[in-house]
């Protein structure tokens, strides 16, 4: 079985920065992807970053050249380094690693950023 702790969150005011982490552990084989999803209230969960097994990365577009995705492979951990931060990127956020045959999440962790 596959479990992800994330760590991290909390409350930052605009313009502040936060730094996520999900650490992987159990048996994992064959990752696809490791990332990161949202979900603020009223709002359906997102995509905000993913790093795939390959370094390619994907971001949505109202994040992009303020989060930046990476990966530590030997730790099985992936961070999301989070700058500029706005009151819309209140959310709770959510760990995703995909394999060839499952998707495991997070439990989520709670980033408030007041205005």
């Amino acid at each position: 079985q596959v479990q992800l702790v994330e760590s991290g969150g909390g409350l930052v005011q605009a313009g502040g920065s936060l730094r996520l982490s999900c650490a992987a552990s159990g048996s994992i084989f064959s990752i696809n992807a490791m990332g990161w999803y949202r979900q603020a209230p009223g709002s359906q969960r997102e995509l905000v970053a993913r790093i795939y097994s390959s370094g390619s990365t994907n971001y949505a577009d109202s994040v992009k050249g303020r989060f930046t995705i990476s990966r530590d492979n030997a730790k099985n951990t992936v961070y999301l380094q989070m700058n500029n931060l706005k009151p819309e990127n209140t959310a709770v956020y959510y760990c995703m690693l995909s394999t060839k045959y499952n998707t495991y999440w997070g439990q989520g962790t709670q980033v408030t950023v007041s205005s």
